[in-house]
């Protein structure tokens, strides 16, 4: 038996290809599955494009995201029909992932999905709305409620971004979203921005402690961005990094944080132990309006997967890319 799936080799040269498979050619795992939908994240752009070197291993199928039923399973957590959901986990980077019709994954990397999510839902979510969630339970471990003030998201209209405005929005938080790009507003106020400020407020290098603007934020850029960030964030305030889309430096001082008692809480999503993936996936659950998924969702094919890479380093992408298999 034979699948598609996105290939990604180096013989010689770094090229990414949609091919035919074997089944006997799927990686070590013990729960095998054939894959509903998965997703385009930045990750994956930059796996397929070769930008960055993110792939450690030759040939592997990019995607980070995946979500399928069982067919074989060796696992006494799952059975076959079992409808699971991965994020992370060094698969698409180490172990091959989603951008294929079949997948074999370890069953210590996969949960059940939410039976109140589809699964287009979950992939339109993907990694993007599950990091925003734990992002915003990171805020309220910290103790910041709506009464707190206001929460700045910046790289708003990317995808953690997306779903970081709209589920501060349905938990009741006034939502500042950071963009630099003045045609999306419009987008931003439909997921229920409050107030938005232009990017290049916080892009460069600011002052060591600024006008107190937020009570907490959460980053998904990285560098002077969330430098800035920390430098305007109020007395007793916790700032969610969870990216670097403008840079991995940190070249700020200590002032926030000895004088304004502000808290730095770094997000990861890739390694999260499992209790923690079904807390923020069980809260998704609750607070997701398919409705919302719709509007920000732009569905593809394998066919389109590769062509789109290009677009997605470059921003011309909205929203979250979903691949339907």
């Amino acid at each position: 038996m034979t699948y598609k799936a996105i290939v990604i080799d180096k013989n010689p040269d770094y090229i990414a290809t949609l091919t035919d498979l074997n089944e006997d050619q799927l990686p070590e795992g013990d729960v095998k599955i054939d894959v509903i939908a998965s997703t385009m994240n930045y990750k994956d752009a930059l796996a397929i494009t070769n930008k960055n070197p993110v792939v450690r291993t030759f040939p592997l199928t990019p995607g980070i995201d995946l979500v399928g039923k069982v067919t074989e399973s060796q696992s006494n957590r799952f059975k076959i029909g079992d409808t699971v959901i991965l994020n992370g986990f060094g698969v698409g980077e180490v172990h091959s992932g989603g951008l294929a019709e079949k997948a074999s994954l370890k069953s210590e990397w996969l949960i059940h999905l939410p039976k109140a999510i589809s699964p287009i839902d979950a992939m339109t979510i993907g990694t993007a709305g599950y990091t925003a969630m734990l992002s915003i339970i990171a805020l309220e471990k910290h103790g910041l409620t709506p009464e707190s003030g206001k929460i700045l998201v910046t790289g708003a209209t990317g995808g953690v971004g997306s779903f970081a405005v709209s589920l501060l929005t349905k938990l009741g938080y006034d939502v500042i979203a950071a963009t630099g790009k003045a045609s999306e507003h419009e987008y931003l106020y439909q997921l229920g921005a409050k107030e938005i400020i232009d990017r290049h407020e916080l892009s460069d290098k600011g002052k060591p402690l600024q006008k107190m603007r937020w009570a907490g934020a959460i980053d998904s850029v990285g560098s002077n961005t969330l430098v800035n960030v920390l430098a305007a964030t109020e007395y007793g305030g916790c700032v969610a990094a969870c990216g670097l889309a403008q840079g991995f430096d940190l070249n700020g001082t200590v002032m926030p944080f000895i004088l304004r008692n502000v808290t730095l809480r770094g997000v990861d999503s890739v390694m999260r132990p499992l209790p923690d993936r079904i807390e923020a996936w069980s809260r998704l659950a609750e607070l997701i309006d398919p409705a919302t998924l719709a509007n920000i969702r732009t569905e593809i094919t394998l066919d389109e997967v590769i062509e789109n890479a290009d677009k997605i380093i470059n921003g011309e992408i909205k929203g979250r890319l979903v691949v339907k298999i």
